[in-house]
């Protein structure tokens, strides 16, 4: 049986379980296209800035209580040239999950929460092409707790009403 709930906001009921996301670092966000043109390279899964600033796509899994599949943020977090360097070099490897992880922070404003650029994290490489898992540093941060803690199915439906209708 697939995933699914009540949305408030329109009354409809969702099935499968959504995510959301960002499409770019919050760096790139600030920049106007032609300077974005101009000053990065970038692709589905990472991205660099003026050849110093390297970020990578990541997931933050919440676990949702009751329900095998968590519910996830599509974010960017920022590497080291070193570790950016580790993580390209493992790419394409199907079996990669036993490097790192790698320090990195946050580079993604989540609409929902109180401030979570430059948040501390843990990038977990994964294997069979999955995108890396971020684990936050456990701090007080309600992200952070969600993370920790797991959140309710009702919880799920607050923030599919907030991001999707507004509400």
């Amino acid at each position: 049986m697939s995933f699914s709930f009540l949305c408030r906001s329109c009354g409809q009921t969702h099935t499968g379980m959504p995510s959301f996301g960002a499409d770019a670092p919050w760096l790139l966000e600030q920049m106007a296209p032609a300077e974005r043109e101009a000053r990065c390279q970038r692709d589905s899964d990472a991205c660099i800035v003026d050849e110093a600033h390297c970020f990578v796509r990541a997931t933050i899994d919440i676990p949702v209580h009751g329900v095998d599949e968590p519910f996830s943020w599509g974010v960017w977090v920022s590497l080291s040239g070193d570790s950016f360097d580790a993580w390209d070099a493992c790419f394409h490897e199907a079996r990669r999950a036993h490097i790192g992880p790698f320090f990195g922070w946050l580079s993604t404003q989540l609409p929902v929460y109180p401030d979570t650029l430059n948040l501390k994290t843990r990038v977990h490489l994964r294997d069979d092409g999955m995108r890396p898992a971020i684990e936050l540093e456990p701090t007080d941060h309600p992200l952070a707790v969600e993370q920790r803690d797991g959140i309710s199915v009702a919880r799920v439906a607050e923030l599919y009403a907030r991001l999707v209708h507004g509400g």
